[in-house]
């Protein structure tokens, strides 16, 4: 039985648990609401950016090599993915101003560690918390703003929550190579410098975010979170060491993946028979939330190969400090920052979304294939016009296939809608950094060993272990002609992983083809259209 708190403050701008509508918010209440909101999406996005130019540094202080580098990335990203749809469920279950302010708290935690960490194993295991606050963050944010706001007027607010993400992802490198560049700082501030933001964020959201709240006997379904949480990982750790400590072809192989399938079986068993499942396996009978989370894990690749492996370009292939490697990206984080808050301004005026999800990925797999011709010595305006048609691409498609899953479901569910898209979005991610990641390193391996044959056996010498794939290279030390080597390895290895990661794009493309475009409601969705929707989906 669901029955609702009474709240003296801004109530749901939408409806109530019963169903009945509620006066509407005004922008400026809105606004207060979404201040908070906005800057703990900022500090989720900044905590996985700001390591991304500081990573080259890091790694070599704390003596890890390429596939440390891969893991301090996905641990976050597998943290943070397998935890969105219980806390996605648990926002349909209980405050989720209380859960957004948890999930502070636990990225606030997961950073002062992460700071003093003396080794890759502990910095590894800090970013897994990090992460678990991070997917809490991303997810609520998202639920939280379409509990305040109706569809039709959401395509605008969705458009803030993407300019905020493009400012928090090209804020987050700048900021992280001028501290990992500040002798009186050091890189360890990466993990420190969220942190004001995150209390700053709390405060604010005490103060300004007041939702009615539903509070409903029910269980947790803890064992289906177990369940998708063990077979993402062994997924991943498979997809990690595969092609490195063990053949793609090997029993390693076979137990892993087999593992993962049988774990993923039994998920999907758990989930057929909870009364209230982590992800509802019913929200899949409606085709436009299939199609979406289809498209949002092939998109999750695009993203985060565009994000991750720009700064091993920028510093390895080209040499450039962590500084520079964040001010270079620049162009694409411009695409996705104009074409996310346009898209959402036009949305909100015509109700019409496909157009901008089928552009989208056009543009986003044309920009990764661009990107795949690269190499250390093309000129950059090439670079900067390829990077900035892979943002308007992804700027278009993020929020708006969330957008189109919102506008599809009953209050009841918005939690668990919001947080499967946003769940495939990061498994793609996760997934996509993992293997890109372990093919990067065999090919930079192979290049390198290309570039040392054509120099001679001395070369070989000469090198160390920098043409081991071991570890990553300090370029100033290397001998001119050797650098020029690992150079070229790197900007070519950095290509292939944009070359390999343009046909996810494409699918990403293919699949929004065939969503049906539904006009946003510009109101909430009464009991008789609940009723209605629910007898369209029987029949």
């Amino acid at each position: 039985m669901a029955t609702t708190t009474p709240d003296t403050g801004v109530r749901d701008g939408l409806t109530d648990s019963g169903g009945g509508e509620t006066a509407p918010m005004t922008h400026r209440q809105i606004m207060e609401a979404l201040s908070g909101l906005l800057l703990g999406m900022f500090v989720a996005i900044l905590s996985s950016t700001i390591v991304s130019n500081a990573l080259p540094q890091i790694i070599t202080d704390l003596g890890g090599g390429q596939s440390a580098y891969t893991w301090v990335v996905t641990a976050a990203l597998l943290a943070m993915t397998a935890t969105t749809p219980l806390w996605g469920k648990l926002a349909d279950l209980f405050s989720k101003k209380l859960l957004v302010q948890m999930a502070l708290v636990v990225y606030v935690a997961g950073s002062v560690v992460a700071g003093l960490s003396q080794s890759t194993g502990m910095l590894i295991a800090c970013r897994v918390v990090q992460g678990i606050g991070v997917g809490g963050l991303t997810a609520l944010s998202q639920i939280i703003l379409a509990a305040m706001i109706a569809p039709r007027e959401r395509g605008r607010y969705s458009g803030y929550l993407g300019a905020t993400f493009a400012v928090a992802t090209v804020g987050g490198p700048l900021l992280g190579g001028v501290i990992t560049d500040t002798d009186w700082l050091g890189w360890r501030w990466c993990f420190y410098v969220g942190v004001p933001f995150a209390i700053i964020a709390l405060i604010v959201l005490q103060k300004t975010l007041n939702l009615p709240v539903v509070k409903r006997q029910v269980k947790v379904d803890w064992a289906g979170a177990f369940f998708i949480s063990a077979a993402v990982s062994l997924l991943l750790i498979w997809v990690t060491f595969a092609g490195d400590k063990y053949d793609w072809m090997s029993w390693q192989t076979a137990v892993m993946v087999l593992g993962a399938v049988a774990l993923g079986g039994l998920f999907v068993l758990v989930e057929s028979k909870a009364s209230e499942p982590i992800i509802p396996l019913r929200l899949f009978r409606n085709r436009t939330i299939t199609l979406a989370s289809l498209a949002s894990l092939f998109v999750g690749v695009a993203m985060f190969a565009g994000t991750v492996f720009f700064s091993q370009y920028f510093q390895l292939a080209r040499n450039e400090s962590p500084t520079m490697s964040g001010v270079l990206t620049i162009p694409m984080i411009a695409g996705l920052f104009v074409s996310s808050t346009v898209s959402g301004l036009i949305i909100t005026k015509t109700g019409k979304w496909k157009a901008w999800l089928v552009s989208g990925g056009a543009l986003a797999a044309g920009g990764l294939g661009l990107l795949g011709t690269i190499r250390y010595d093309t000129e950059y305006w090439h670079i900067a016009l390829f990077m900035a048609v892979l943002g308007l691409g992804l700027g278009m498609m993020m929020q708006n296939l969330v957008l189109c899953t919102q506008n599809q479901v009953a209050p009841a569910d918005l939690g668990a809608a919001s947080s499967v898209v946003t769940f495939f979005r990061s498994l793609g991610g996760a997934i996509g950094v993992s293997a890109l990641g372990a093919v990067m390193a065999h090919r930079v391996t192979d290049y390198v060993k290309d570039g040392l044959a054509e120099l001679g056996p001395k070369a070989a010498g000469a090198m160390g272990q920098g043409g081991s794939g071991g570890g990553i290279p300090d370029m100033d030390k290397l001998p001119a002609p050797i650098r020029t080597v690992m150079e070229s390895a790197y900007g070519h290895g950095v290509a292939d992983v944009f070359l390999y990661s343009a046909p996810f794009a494409l699918l990403a493309f293919v699949v929004t083809l065939f969503i049906k475009e539904v006009a946003l409601k510009s109101n909430a969705v009464t009991a008789d259209e609940k009723a209605a929707e629910k007898a369209a989906e029987t029949a």
